[in-house]
């Protein structure tokens, strides 16, 4: 059995996301990724940083499911409790084994409120012509809410998951 993210195998293949945006933009100066377990985050970061030491790693989460925001200000791992989102892959609490990546790579993690994922999503539908799911969509809503300050920055954010049943889209006439 090997856990989803807190798993040192799983962190390496998710950090894989990383190693290739970089293949294809060299230059960037932050990435921003969405954090649950923080399998994908701790990657991103090892990954990242081990290619240009100098970038900056956000993590992005849901405001109503901010444990890793409030676990990385606090210095311990805060469990998830009730979280209430529209993302409901980002869910779970930050692993064991990510935990102190995250602490040690991380630069911030920034939260983005229900409005804002459903604009991210709208954007890249309307923009890239993507179907990416609410907790795909975290990267950019921090960005365009202005949780995180990357004007003037090269920023690559790493869109997760097409899971989206297009009958529950948040902006469609129900």
């Amino acid at each position: 059995l090997i856990h989803p993210y807190n798993d040192l195998r799983v962190m390496a293949g998710q950090g894989t996301a990383a190693l290739e945006l970089l293949e294809e933009v060299p230059d960037l100066d932050a990435i921003v990724c969405p954090v649950s377990g923080g399998g994908l985050l701790s990657g991103t970061a090892v990954a990242a940083k081990g290619v240009r030491p100098a970038i900056r790693v956000y993590g992005a989460e849901p405001l109503g499911a901010d444990d890793a925001q409030r676990s990385l200000r606090a210095g311990r791992i805060i469990p998830m409790v009730g979280p209430k989102t529209i993302a409901d892959g980002l869910q779970a609490s930050l692993g064991s084994l990510v935990f102190p990546v995250v602490q040690a790579l991380v630069d911030d993690i920034a939260t983005v409120s229900e409005p804002g994922i459903v604009e991210a999503m709208r954007t890249i539908w309307d923009v890239l012509k993507l179907v990416a799911e609410p907790s795909g969509a975290v990267g950019l809503g921090v960005i365009l809410e202005g949780a995180l300050k990357v004007e003037g920055l090269r920023v690559g954010v790493i869109l997760t998951g097409g899971n989206l049943d297009l009958d529950r889209l948040p902006w469609s006439p129900r």
